[in-house]
Parts: C-alpha cells; structure tokens; sequence
C-alpha cells in the first residue's frame, strides 16, 4: 500500500507555502503525483447587490484574485520541477467548501491547513478544515497554522480508542507509518476510570507489528479537569512526535455539524501535524 495520488490545498495565506512543501516531500517519498487546487474566500455578491460601488469591488477582488493564483500558479510548477515531482494545478470557479471537498475524493492523501485566526487570508468559510475531514471520504493530514513540520512521520503518536474512525485512520496512515521510526499507540483514560488493560490497542498493535512497524503501546491518564484531547497533546509534545494519527468524530444536530471533544480540541489546538480520517 502506497499513496499515488497526493492533494494539497494552497491559497493566499501565509502557510501556503509550508503545506505544498509538506505535499512535496511526501510526493517524493512515494513517488506520487501531486495536484494542487487553488481556492480562496469569495464573498456572495448577493450579499452586497444594494451596495453602491459593489460592482467596482468586485471587479477589483477579481482582478486581484486573478493575479494572486497567477503568481501561486508559477510557483507550484516550479516547486513540481525542482522537486522532480509530477503534478497538476486545478483553479475551480466555486467555492472552496465545494471545490476542494469534491477533488478531494480521487486522492489518496489531502493536505490541507488548520483555521488561523490571524490571517484574514487563511479563511475560507466556517469550519473549512472540518468539513473537508469530515466530508471528503478521504484522508487529510492537517498543518497546524506556526512551526515547522520536518522530518514528519518519524515518530508517531496513533490516538486509539477502538473505534471505527480509529481503525479507518490507522489504515489510512499505513504508508506513513512504515517509514516511522517509532509509532505508538496511546489511550487516554480518565482519572478514576476502570482501568484499561496492561497493553491499550493489543489487537492494532500486533497488527501493525505484523506490517513490519515498529511499534508500542502505551496508556495516559488525563487530569480530572484535562480532557482528553489536551492529554494527547500534552503527552505527543513532551515525548517528541511529529505527527499524530486519529479518527474525526462528529454528529449533524440542527443542520450544524458538532464535533467530538477530542476531535475539536485537535483543530483548535493542535501542535503538530494530524492526520485524520472519517
């Protein structure tokens, strides 16, 4: 099993530039081919159609946009060149929830960005990153918005509970996880809970090992005001993992998507690269 097909989300953010060169060192390694999809925020232009002047400042967000995905466009083939990777951009006219989300099912791997806050650029609409996880069918590896993410997937933290999200993620990261040089699988359990067996994820943990990763098992406690995701944040950073794998849980209430308490803490909070699966 191998990736061979990557996508990696780019815009007019400031960690565009850090995501395609993730995308890039992982086509490398797996001798994939890379696709990257340009999509950015655009506003409703029946939200303003009263305004006076609307018309000129749409033109102008065009114009600009036009010339942003131009320059992004030159760089993402000369990236392609210098790394000897092939690829293919796509620039769709909709929206990013959409487009993304929909080229995304022909991928073996989506990279895309966790929210950030402080760059009216990284936003594309409410819960982006979420929806693509929750929505595409694919896995997605999300960079956290601050660091620097090399070497990745050296040592890995699997977030393991035995669900079927889990056991999806799991698989999906096999390819990674086979060039790990440690991978371990953590279980958190809450203070004055029944305590969990000697070796949390024995069934997962034989499994992988049969794979030929290298592979552990461990199991944490969370403090009684800590949650879970917290545990594994805290533990994942003090240990020293690049990367952490989980599964993504969510619920439609109201038409509003509600995420697990693990699952949101990790995109609010993440401190390394997450690879998740739905």
């Amino acid at each position: 099993m191998s990736y061979k097909t990557l996508l990696v989300h780019l815009d007019t953010s400031q960690r565009a530039q850090a995501r395609l060169d993730v995308a890039l060192r992982l086509a490398r390694r797996f001798d994939a081919h890379l696709t990257g999809i340009f999509a950015t925020f655009v506003p409703d232009p029946r939200s303003f159609y009263l305004m006076a002047g609307s018309a000129d400042y749409f033109d102008s967000q065009r114009q600009t946009r036009d010339e942003q995905r131009a320059a992004i466009e030159r760089l993402f083939h000369a990236e392609l060149t210098r790394a000897g990777v092939e690829g293919q951009w796509l620039a769709p006219a909709e929206y990013a929830n959409e487009a993304v989300i929909r080229a995304s099912r022909g991928a073996d791997l989506v990279i895309a960005g966790q929210a950030d806050p402080e760059d009216p650029e990284a936003y594309l609409g409410d819960r982006f990153p979420e929806d693509l996880v929750m929505s595409s069918g694919r896995p997605v590896l999300v960079i956290p918005y601050a660091g620097r993410y090399d070497p990745l997937g050296d040592r890995v933290l699997i977030a393991w509970d035995g669900s079927r999200e889990a056991a999806r993620a799991v698989h999906d990261a096999l390819p990674l996880l086979l060039f790990a040089s440690r991978v371990s699988v953590v279980r958190v359990s809450t203070a004055g809970s029944p305590p969990k067996p000697q070796r949390p994820g024995l069934d997962i943990v034989d499994a992988l090992a049969r794979h030929g990763v290298a592979v552990d098992a461990a199991g944490i406690v969370s403090d009684a005001d800590e949650t879970a995701g917290n545990a594994l944040l805290s533990y994942g950073a003090d240990a020293g993992y690049d990367l952490v794998v989980m599964g993504a849980y969510g619920h439609a209430r109201w038409q509003e998507r509600m995420l697990g308490g693990v699952t949101r803490t990790m995109f609010e909070s993440m401190t390394q690269p997450v690879l998740m699966s739905h």
